[in-house]
């Protein structure tokens, strides 16, 4: 069924003359004669009488009348729902429980008229991806790890890099340091489970790992924060990194501790990614936003991958 149809007959009906709803619907008189006939062949009634002050609807008409009305409508909230400036801005991030969802926060309590659609996708081919389909808005990424390069028609921007802390348990020999150096980390067992081959993050740790001399131990199934926390805080061999705004519930009875890394300080680097031809009218608003917020590293002694270092974004046609 046509929905053009559709709208040319519910014109006609509120009108009451084909001639009145081709002014309104800027039609000629002919073109909404023929898409009404049109719609009356698909539906294999008459919708209309002529009469000489105009059109009158027949029991057909009047029966098929609100459903036209509900489709239009239906028509109506499919469009918006996809539309840039009617619908939600679509944010990635890579988990809910994580600082970047921190600071997507803090930009939602900023702008609070700003609708927005919060998802997670994997890692960071997945979001280009996203972004190039039209899928997501904008992502928080480290970008570019070996081996990947980010396509002409996508745009990033560092928006935080995150200072890392050590994590350990009551029992670890780190335990009641004020402050540790990434050299004193050689030989120590850092455990992430959730480090997968090929992901931006475990890039970074490798690099990191290599640089100072640690192991970065991924084995065992990833259960999660909480069963992390579980193993560190009965560990005296295993610790683990965390932002320092990485928000957490520590379990009841466990002596958690976050250390200082210091000389160098490790820092995660999160650029904001968007695609150029993007039109969203909230993704300016977002873009400020991080570039207002974006903090300087934390001192000048730190430490980021050799492929993440800070660069100059090209200059994007839609500002």
């Amino acid at each position: 069924m046509d929905l053009n149809g559709v709208r040319t007959f519910v014109a006609v009906a509120e009108s009451g003359q084909f001639q009145r709803a081709a002014v309104d619907l800027s039609l000629s008189q002919q073109a909404v004669s023929k898409r009404v006939a049109a719609l009356e062949k698909d539906l294999g009634v008459r919708l209309f009488t002529r009469t000489t002050h105009g059109a009158r609807l027949t029991v057909d008409g009047q029966v098929f009348l609100p459903h036209a009305r509900e489709l239009l409508q239906a028509q109506d909230r499919a469009v918006a729902a996809v539309s840039p400036g009617r619908r939600a801005l679509r944010v990635d991030v890579i988990g809910r429980r994580l600082s970047l969802a921190g600071l997507l926060r803090d930009f939602h309590r900023a702008h609070p008229e700003i609708a927005l659609d919060v998802v997670t996708l994997f890692d960071a081919d997945a979001a280009v991806a996203a972004l190039r389909s039209g899928t997501i808005d904008a992502t928080f990424r480290a970008v570019a790890m070996p081996g990947h390069t980010l396509p002409d028609d996508i745009e990033a921007a560092p928006v935080y890099d995150e200072p890392l802390q050590l994590f350990t348990g009551p029992g670890h020999e780190f335990a009641t340091a004020a402050a540790v150096t990434p050299a004193q980390l050689a030989g120590q067992r850092i455990w992430m489970p959730g480090n997968a081959p090929g992901t931006e993050w475990t890039a970074y740790y490798d690099e990191l790992a290599a640089d100072f001399g640690f192991t970065v131990d991924t084995v065992g199934p990833n259960f999660g924060v909480e069963a992390l926390l579980d193993t560190i805080a009965a560990s005296p061999t295993l610790a683990t990194f965390l932002s320092e705004r990485t928000p957490l519930v520590r379990p009841v009875g466990h002596d958690l501790l976050r250390v200082p890394v210091h000389g160098p300080t490790p820092v995660y680097p999160h650029s904001l990614l968007w695609h150029t031809r993007n039109r969203h009218p909230a993704l300016t608003a977002l873009r400020d936003h991080f570039a207002a917020l974006c903090p300087e590293h934390p001192g000048t002694d730190v430490w980021t991958p050799r492929w993440a270092r800070r660069r100059t974004p090209r200059p994007s046609d839609d500002r």
